[in-house]
């Protein structure tokens, strides 16, 4: 399937409007064997291989005589949000259907349709219930879960094993343990080994990272669910503290401007013990040509001394905007993505996770990916972030903690100070109410 570019509000309405025609010769177009009712459009994912949407949105335009045109978007989720923000701020119809990021229902839910006042009351029954939590702004549930992500700690079994370790169960321990087997792997010649890697440049991945260590402190997570800010305490002090302590020590200092990639490519040609990042890398890890294929293990991320372990809680979602001309038959579309076959389906062939409980006990999904079935209670004590309490300003609230967390990782500010200036920082946007 060709990509459409669509970086641009006026590239888009430009193909949207050249009519089935224009949209037919793109190869973009999917046209139901019976008569068309209906014609609505789907803003879905990059459109390479590994987006399955366009598939599932051929199932439903065979099965219901529908036509659905799939707009690829693109890769980048803040050139996809500017895009869909553009779209939706000029109240274009062009777009029924969106794919949308976990942190972006607040932000757009002025544009799009309650999917309560179109699906069935029992819609929501079987889904985790804090991704539903997350999608309902006001009472409203603007967006159905599709696909879930969750931090995770990746680790050598062949090097636990080696020098005689557990897998860590706190903070301290991975300090500790990574410290040991860095300076035995360097001091065996292997120079470029490092004890952890996880994603510390200033931008959402760090958010990511640090809610994870102040939640699981027992910090709270920077905004409570009445919109309170509460992240100046001594627990989200100490976890700043302790991850500062690792840059330069068991973290190279390359971290201040690692994601996901670069922390993956550190790990997976073995040269880290220790690796957060998000379950696609399992397969990868595994994967022909991989240099530690068969020596990985995978485990809920590690906590402070009381707290408990704590995972982010990524992924994506299908809204339907409120200026679509079909909303009713939008949204049958959005609950054919998301409903159980569709979603088993996605973790079979594609190994996404899904958002329906069970399916974590299926035994064809548990075939596919053996995997998922460790997944399944990190996902269900998944920590979301403060996006849907904070709406439109969460973009805000996530620049000044990843910039703040960023400084106290860089050494240009303690983390007591950092916490006091974020505590202020947070007050300040959400003075007249989020």
């Amino acid at each position: 399937m060709p990509l459409v570019s669509t970086h641009s509000l006026s590239a888009t309405s430009r193909l949207l409007r050249g009519g089935a025609g224009a949209l037919l010769l793109s190869g973009i177009a999917l046209v139901g064997q019976q008569a068309l009712a209906a014609e609505i459009s789907i803003a879905c994912g990059s459109g390479d291989a590994a987006d399955y949407c366009p598939v599932l949105a051929r199932q439903w335009a065979e099965q219901t005589g529908h036509q659905v045109n799939v707009i690829s978007t693109p890769n980048a989720t803040t050139e996809k949000l500017s895009l869909y923000q553009q779209l939706l701020s000029s109240q274009s119809s062009d777009v029924d259907v969106l794919m949308i990021d976990i942190v972006w229902p607040g932000l757009l839910d002025d544009h799009l349709v309650d999917l309560g006042d179109y699906l069935p009351e029992a819609a929501t029954d079987g889904f985790f219930p804090a991704l539903i939590d997350n999608n309902t702004i006001d009472g409203r549930l603007v967006a159905m879960p599709w696909y879930t992500d969750a931090g995770l700690l990746y680790y050598r079994q062949d090097l636990l094993d080696k020098y005689g370790h557990e897998v860590p169960e706190t903070w301290q321990q991975l300090t500790e343990i990574a410290r040991e087997v860095q300076a035995a792997e360097r001091e065996a010649g292997h120079s470029d080994f490092w004890g952890y890697v996880f994603q510390g440049r200033a931008y959402e991945g760090l958010t990511c990272n640090a809610l994870e260590w102040v939640a699981s402190h027992g910090g709270g997570t920077l905004v409570d669910a009445e919109g309170e800010v509460t992240v100046d305490n001594s627990q989200a002090i100490a976890a700043l503290e302790l991850a500062a302590s690792w840059i330069g020590d068991i973290s190279p200092e390359g971290t201040l401007n690692h994601t996901e990639e670069e922390t993956r490519g550190v790990f997976q040609s073995g040269n880290a013990l220790f690796l957060r990042n998000w379950p696609y890398v399992w397969s990868l890890a595994q994967s022909d040509g991989s240099a530690v294929r068969g020596k990985v293990g995978m485990a809920t991320l590690p906590h402070g001394p009381e707290g408990e372990s704590r995972s982010t809680l990524g992924g994506w979602n299908f809204a339907v905007s409120r200026y679509s001309e079909h909303p009713e038959l939008a949204a049958d579309l959005v609950a054919y993505l998301t409903a159980k076959p569709q979603q088993k389906a996605h973790a079979i062939e594609m190994g996404m996770n899904p958002t329906i409980e069970s399916l974590y006990q299926d035994e064809e999904v548990l075939a596919s990916n053996p995997s998922m079935r460790d997944l399944y209670q990190t996902l269900a004590n998944g920590v979301p972030r403060p996006a849907s309490v904070t709406g439109d300003a969460y973009a805000r609230v996530s620049n000044a903690f990843f910039n703040r967390t960023h400084q106290v990782l860089s050494g240009d500010i303690d983390a007591a100070s950092a916490v006091r200036q974020l505590d202020s920082e947070l007050k300040r946007l959400g003075r007249r109410g989020w």
